[in-house]
């Protein structure tokens, strides 16, 4: 599962998106300082947007952690979604790639083959979530889960779910089924690259 993704684009081009969605972003907290970070990674703190209650079209961008302890104490940083309805706490986050992680094709390689995932035709994406306060780590945000589409099934069984821009204020509006908006995403739309351990050049005879 997706423990490792990446965003990489100013926050700046990311409100101006919005904007053109006529999605209403908010930013209680200030616009949040958020270096470009080629790997974030559950613990770490993210940018995210959570839908704001009673307010279609709008939403707030805050910085929150990524996962929050579960009962036995590992972190939930994935969460599946099969089944449930997510009524609250629904929430973008923000990326412009993700990651997946395989047993590596030669014997003798012990690392895993690191894969990424980006979003045809756009330079950044939005990944559905769910956030929620935890009494020991404040807020945090978890993304969810569901059987791998195609672009993903080689890699792996399941995956996160990544929304097409049209989906974003269905997401953010708890009045909009869960069923309606989370599914696989057509073959193709997001390419894969290995980025370890590097493909090798191609060769110029």
């Amino acid at each position: 599962m997706c423990n490792d993704y990446r965003l990489e684009v100013e926050i700046a081009s990311i409100m101006e998106d919005f904007d053109a969605l006529e999605i209403n972003i908010e930013a209680p907290e200030g616009i949040p300082n958020v270096e470009p970070r080629a790997d974030i990674k559950m613990t770490d703190t993210a940018p995210i947007v959570r839908s704001i209650e009673g307010r279609r079209g709008a939403g707030e961008l805050v910085n929150r952690r990524w996962s929050w302890p579960g009962q036995n104490r590992k972190p939930v940083y994935n969460f599946r979604s099969e089944g449930r309805e997510f009524t609250s706490g629904r929430c973008l986050i923000l990326a412009d790639g993700f990651y997946e992680f395989t047993d590596p094709e030669a014997p003798k390689q012990k690392r895993l083959d690191k894969w990424l995932f980006t979003m045809k035709d756009h330079r950044w994406f939005c990944i559905a979530g769910i956030w929620r306060a935890h009494p020991d780590v404040g807020e945090a945000f978890t993304m969810l889960t569901m059987d791998a589409g195609d672009d993903v099934a080689p890699y792996h069984h399941r995956q996160i779910i990544p929304l097409t821009r049209d989906q974003w204020a269905d997401w953010l509006d708890s009045n909009v089924p869960a069923k309606d908006v989370l599914g696989s995403l057509p073959n193709g739309t997001l390419p894969v690259t290995r980025v370890f351990p590097p493909m090798p050049e191609p060769s110029l005879l």
